[in-house]
C-alpha cells in the first residue's frame, strides 16, 4: 500500500483550526471528528482523510444535495491550500451521504446510459462538482455503446453522455455576468437628467 499524503496526525489540526472557530461564530450545533479514511466504494473515492459531522444540525449541511456540506469542505480546502488534485483525498460526511450519494450517480449513470442507447439522442446532466462528474464517468467506463464528456466551464461543468459514435455537441459559452438587456443587475432604468445649472 502507498505511503498516505495525507493522515489525521498531519492535516487534523489544521481542519481544527479552521473550522472550529468557524463552527462556533456560526451558532451551528454541530460536532466532528477526522478518522483516517476508508474506501467504501474504492472505485470512485479513495480519501486518505475523512471529516464525519454529526449534531442537531447535520440536516442543514445535507439539505439541497449537501450543499452546505460540500461548500466547508471547499472553504475548508482553499484555506489549507489543499492543491486542487489533492481533493479528493480530503472528505468531509454526515450520515453516509457520500456513500449514497456515489450510489445514486451510479443508478443516474445507468439510467441515462441506457435512455441515450434507445433514443440515439445525447444526454445531459445537471452542473456537478468534479467528484460527482468522475463517478459518472467511471460508472460508464465499460459501456461500448455510449461515451461521457464534461463539458462548460467553472462551477457549470456538467457530463454528456453521447451515442459511441457521435461527435460532440458545440460548447455553450459560459453564462453572461449580466442579463441580456446589457446591464448589471438593478439597473434596469436610466437616470433622469440633472435639470440644474450646466
Amino acid at each position: 500500500m502507498s505511503e498516505r499524503k495525507y493522515t489525521v496526525a498531519s492535516i487534523g489540526p489544521r481542519i481544527d483550526q479552521f473550522l472550529r472557530p468557524l463552527i462556533r461564530q456560526a451558532g451551528f450545533r454541530l460536532d466532528y471528528e477526522a478518522a483516517e479514511g476508508e474506501s467504501v466504494n474504492p472505485d470512485f473515492e479513495n480519501p486518505e482523510v475523512v471529516v464525519r459531522f454529526t449534531g442537531a444540525d447535520v440536516d442543514l449541511l445535507l439539505a439541497n444535495k449537501a450543499e452546505l456540506l460540500l461548500a466547508l469542505e471547499h472553504m475548508t480546502m482553499e484555506v489549507l491550500r489543499t492543491p486542487s488534485e489533492d481533493h479528493s483525498k480530503i472528505s468531509f460526511d454526515a450520515q453516509d451521504y457520500r456513500m449514497l450519494r456515489i450510489e445514486e450517480l451510479r443508478l443516474s449513470a445507468g439510467a441515462a446510459a441506457e435512455k441515450v442507447k434507445r433514443t440515439g439522442v445525447p444526454f445531459k446532466f445537471n452542473p456537478m462538482n468534479s467528484r460527482e462528474r468522475r463517478v459518472i464517468h467511471l460508472s460508464l467506463r465499460n459501456e461500448v455503446e455510449v461515451r461521457s464528456e464534461s463539458t462548460g466551464h467553472g462551477g457549470y461543468r456538467q457530463v454528456v453522455i453521447y451515442p459511441a459514435g457521435m461527435a460532440s455537441l458545440p460548447e455553450e459559452p459560459p453564462p453572461a455576468a449580466y442579463p441580456s438587456a446589457g446591464r448589471p443587475p438593478g439597473r434596469g432604468r436610466p437616470r433622469a437628467q440633472s435639470r440644474g445649472r450646466s
